[in-house]
């Protein structure tokens, strides 16, 4: 037993305040817009709290966009609380990631009768939690499946408002899909408004109550934050991910990146040879071990471009052959032990790291399997960050993505992304052609190959894909913007109760 509580607060380290982005010439205009519009709307909220309840704190999109927006929803005067579900029953997870690749189209469509109480009793053990920390005309925003059922738990004894924020979906409709949606249909109904990444994401059921907020990334947060080239060589030299080019004042961190090895093993990252982050062209994909995000068929096409060196295939010229011959592949993700709510890590692991055993010698050289510690959450997010910064080009090659922020943080470096229209989130954000690449088929290898090696050959191009993607993000993909319309939603909630009067001590 671990001793995992029902219900846990979050505590967020350092509150960066809508001064600190003022305070950045080219965010002003945004932040300036964001206060003026907050002043006009969330005095609503006065006397109440914004309860934030989702299943984890660590790793993937939703545990990165919740801290600036509760820190930022705080500095304007709206009490707010971000909460994380817990349990010990491991089969839970499974569950809720069974549900999550119903709702993207793929697994066998069965939900019973012990998956519902299963579901229903975890979640009642967290609504027993927090249904005493609850004052009437409170409000309660819910992310993702896992927590869904709680709102008609609670609402039963407090009155509340209610939305649930849903961070995946799928632009079509199957089998699959509609297990899914069935059965999380008897817990919608509590939730007066729902907000989807995409209008293609809505279900028929809540149509016209459902709003469209594209996530957004915090400019200013590790992830993010411009970093100078010394930042950056010393990131990747302290967290494991490159040889030090000389001595350095900072000391390593106390957790250094892993690689996986043919046999299963893991080593240091850059135990067999430097993995070449400062001097070589480098494609990058970072993402969770999850199969929908395209890893093998990216690791089989990047294999593909290698041996048409080996074999001496094409008419590439004399430096895109140098080019060809020296780029390297890194997929990078979490350590997998270390996401709590998504029990397929290892052993999406694993079967990367069979496909991996089969290659040539030569082609695994140039391939790296890298977990990135998360020991330390501003760490693990520096380790992206210069790692992302030192990429030529940055691959998203999800065959589902609800909306990939990945992509929203290698457009913001002016990094170059290369992605596919079949995934719904990342034709939210990629132009093809202006803001960066997107072919049709994740799972043509073949397709993959043909568009890595146009990019690698096309520096202007690259240059000019970089320069667009980050003015895009700017307009529509950060914390500011999404917290605006956040603001616009908590005003047209329909009407809450009165808060209890504050009591003199």
């Amino acid at each position: 037993m671990t001793g995992t509580p029902p219900l846990r607060p979050v505590a967020i380290g350092h509150l960066r305040t809508l001064e600190d982005y003022a305070a950045v010439a080219h965010l002003a205009p945004a932040a300036h817009e964001l206060q003026a519009e907050a002043a006009r709307v969330l005095p609503r909220l006065a006397g109440r709290t914004v309860w934030m309840v989702s299943s984890t704190d660590r790793g993937g999109g939703v545990a990165e966009m919740l801290p600036p927006i509760v820190a930022l929803l705080r500095d304007l005067g709206v009490r707010t609380e971000w909460l994380v579900i817990g349990t010990e029953e491991p089969d839970f997870f499974a569950l809720t990631k069974h549900v999550h690749n119903l709702i993207h189209g793929v697994g066998v469509p069965r939900l019973g009768g012990d998956e519902r109480a299963l579901f229903e009793r975890v979640n009642r053990a967290s609504a027993e939690v927090l249904r005493p920390q609850l004052r009437a005309g409170d409000v309660l925003v819910v992310h993702d499946p896992q927590p869904l059922p709680m709102a008609a738990m609670l609402r039963a004894d407090v009155p509340l408002a209610a939305v649930w924020r849903c961070h995946i979906g799928l632009d079509a409709e199957n089998a699959a899909t509609r297990a899914a949606w069935d059965f999380l249909a008897p817990y919608l109904d509590a939730y007066d408004h729902a907000v989807f990444s995409a209008p293609e994401y809505i279900p028929r059921r809540l149509a016209g109550r459902a709003t469209v907020i594209p996530p957004g990334i915090d400019p200013l947060a590790p992830k993010n934050v411009e970093l100078s080239l010394r930042h950056s060589v010393e990131v990747l030299c302290n967290g494991g991910l490159t040889v030090p080019p000389g001595p350095m004042v900072p000391q390593p961190f106390p957790a250094l990146a892993r690689r996986l090895l043919a046999d299963g093993a893991y080593a240091p990252a850059n135990a067999m040879e430097d993995i070449g982050l400062l001097t070589r062209p480098i494609v990058t994909q970072v993402s969770r071990w999850d199969r929908l995000k395209g890893w093998l068929p990216l690791m089989r096409a990047f294999a593909a471009l290698k041996r048409s060196v080996f074999d001496g295939a094409g008419e590439a010229g004399r430096l895109h052959r140098r080019r060809l011959d020296l780029v390297r592949l890194v997929l990078a993700g979490p350590e997998p032990a270390a996401i709590q709510d998504d029990p397929e890590g290892l052993g999406v692991l694993d079967e990367l790291r069979a496909a991996y055993a089969e290659l040539h010698p030569a082609v695994q050289d140039d391939i790296a399997l890298v977990a990135l510690p998360m020991a330390s959450v501003e760490q693990n997010a520096l380790l992206v960050n210069a790692l992302q910064r030192a990429s030529t080009i940055v691959v998203q090659n999800s065959l589902r993505e609800g909306f990939g922020l990945t992509v929203t943080e290698a457009m913001w470096k002016r990094v170059p992304v290369l992605s596919n229209s079949r995934a719904c989130g990342p034709r939210q954000q990629v132009r093809d052609g202006l803001d960066g690449r997107l072919i049709a088929d994740p799972e043509d290898v073949d397709e993959l190959r043909r568009a890595l090696d146009a990019l690698l050959a096309d520096s202007e191009a690259r240059h000019r894909y970089g320069q667009a993607a980050q003015r895009r993000v700017h307009e529509l993909f950060i914390v500011i913007a999404q917290l605006r319309r956040w603001a616009q939603l908590f005003a047209a909630l329909p009407p809450l109760p009165a808060p209890p009067a504050a009591t003199s001590t």
